[in-house]
């Protein structure tokens, strides 16, 4: 699958449905039939949907790792913990279960953010509070991440 573009905003309701907009809902079309697998965010209070082909890709690293060592198994634990497979309805709604929603604190308004392969799902007031508190950081991590010599990133 290629990248995911955009920011959209959406409600939850009492049930914990998300409608997913129509610009997502159109990029994400050839995948919608196979679904996602939903898990939480490693290192913020978000969820991570990935189309089910991209979290295959993630397994299959997963499951080199050697299960006779004692960090390895904490982490395939840890990293699997909470994970759900999930669908969009007919009505174009995702239903997020409960201890997901609890984890990621998801009120009612929330961001759906593309990053790069899967979708992060936040609620707004979190991931707005992420992106202010990046804001400063920024310049220095995109320069430390992006900006070394010896890679070619198509970019003039």
């Amino acid at each position: 699958m290629n990248s995911i573009i955009g920011t959209y905003e959406c409600k939850a309701d009492a049930k914990g449905r998300l409608l997913v907009p129509s610009g997502l809902k159109k990029q994400l079309s050839p995948v919608l039939q196979k679904g996602f697998v939903l898990r939480r965010s490693v290192f913020q209070k978000c969820l991570e949907l990935y189309p089910i082909d991209e979290w295959n890709a993630v397994m299959s690293k997963v499951n080199t790792l050697n299960r006779f060592k004692k960090k390895n198994n904490d982490f395939i634990r840890r990293f699997t913990a909470g994970v759900k497979i999930v669908e969009v309805d007919a009505a174009g709604r995702l239903l997020i279960p409960k201890d997901l929603i609890a984890f990621s604190q998801i009120k009612k308004n929330v961001v759906m953010a593309s990053a790069v392969s899967i979708i992060e799902i936040w609620d707004k007031n979190l991931y707005e509070k992420a992106i202010d508190d990046a804001t400063g950081d920024f310049a220095d991590l995109a320069e430390e991440v992006m900006g070394q010599d010896d890679l070619d990133y198509g970019v003039s």
